[in-house]
């Protein structure tokens, strides 16, 4: 039997979607747009660009080994 969530698809959501809150910080029309709410359920977004800005070294050596594990040993 199969699991529907496994930890390698959460761990490879959270990588993505704080990848992409990071690039969209970037972008000066979806910043003002979609990170300008620093609390509530759109703070997610905001929180989650800070961690890709600031832990960006992290999250790329993650995103990294997340890959070649996925490639290799699964």
């Amino acid at each position: 039997m199969t699991n529907v969530y496994s930890f390698d698809g959460i761990v490879v959501f959270g990588i993505l979607f704080i990848c992409t809150c990071a690039y969209l910080k970037k972008v000066p029309r979806l910043n003002s747009w979609l990170l300008s709410e620093k609390k509530g359920v759109w703070g997610v977004f905001y929180k989650a660009a800070v961690i890709g800005t600031r832990l960006h070294h992290a999250v790329a050596l993650t995103c990294l080994s997340m890959a070649l594990y996925l490639v290799f040993l699964k």
